[in-house]
């Protein structure tokens, strides 16, 4: 009786052991794709993400360009150096990246070298016609 168990039970543990392995696969993965990115620039691009939030209202009514969340989207990083980490993205409504709707807000913030702490709020306003030259310069007329 225990023979005629034996088989599927055997099946069931080797699949098991399949998807245990490419869950560890996977999760390698993950963290070696991580592992280029500092914890620090993370940090510091969540921080400046949820500020830009704050400063234009919410989630109901606000969302970062695609670069805050996703790096293969772009990269909203102008800078990093011992004064801080210089960002400088767009935003607008919820869905204006999907819709293929124009942006509506440029936000360019500093955070601290560790990501903890926003350093300054450089610009937060309608889109500028041109960026400035200099990392937190303001455009020419």
């Amino acid at each position: 009786m225990s023979r005629r168990f034996s088989a599927p039970i055997q099946s069931l543990v080797r699949r098991a052991g399949l998807g245990l392995l490419a869950a560890v696969s996977v999760g390698a993965a993950s963290a070696w794709a991580q592992a280029d990115f500092p914890f620090n620039l993370q940090r510091a691009t969540n921080l400046a993400r949820m500020k830009a939030e704050k400063l234009n209202g919410g989630l109901g009514v606000y969302r970062t360009a695609a670069c805050m969340f996703d790096r293969a989207a772009g990269n909203c990083i102008i800078e990093t150096g011992e004064q801080g980490i210089l960002f400088r993205f767009l935003g607008g409504p919820p869905g204006w990246q999907q819709l293929n709707l124009a942006a509506t807000v440029e936000t360019e913030l500093r955070i601290s070298p560790d990501g903890r702490t926003v350093l300054a709020v450089l610009y937060n306003g309608p889109i500028r016609l041109s960026t400035p030259s200099e990392p937190g310069q303001r455009p020419q007329p």
